[in-house]
């Protein structure tokens, strides 16, 4: 049985257009997944930037808390304040903010820390921490704002 020149380009025909359905298929699958990422990454972008522009509220209220004076440490005010405080960090931390470590004596680390002071006077090879001056934080495990620190020589 031989096949008439009809049903050999009719059997080429059919083999162009599978093949250019399966590569049609193909690409539209790495557009849904390419989108599918940048929905992620967009999603990602916007709580990192909320997170950030929170930090300086967590901030000031460490610092109002550390500095609140002797006499209002009863005062149920402040306490409601100091609550709010710690529930705000939990939440935070739920959504994957964790500190950076920066304590006095651990090693100064460029990659996670930024000396904005140094002791000139201090003698020794190893660069270590002297002092937290504004706390870093990670998000999900990536720095999202190093910590500030006073760097020392041991």
């Amino acid at each position: 049985m031989t096949k008439t020149k009809k049903t050999i380009e009719l059997e080429q025909q059919l083999g162009e257009l599978t093949l250019d359905l399966q590569r049609t298929r193909a690409d539209f699958e790495n557009y849904r997944k390419r989108v599918e990422a940048e929905k992620v990454m967009a999603r990602e972008s916007g709580r990192s930037n909320a997170i950030l522009k929170l930090l300086p509220v967590i901030d000031n209220i460490e610092r109002a808390i550390i500095h609140m004076p002797n006499d209002l440490a009863d005062n149920k005010w402040a306490l409601g304040i100091m609550g709010l405080s710690k529930t705000l960090e939990k939440s935070l931390e739920s959504m994957g903010l964790t500190r950076i470590e920066a304590s006095p004596g651990i090693a100064f680390d460029p990659s996670l820390h930024d000396a904005v002071q140094f002791d000139d006077e201090s003698e020794g090879e190893l660069e270590v921490i002297a002092e937290e001056l504004q706390p870093g934080y990670y998000l999900d495990g990536s720095p999202i704002r190093h910590a500030m620190v006073k760097v020392t020589r041991q």
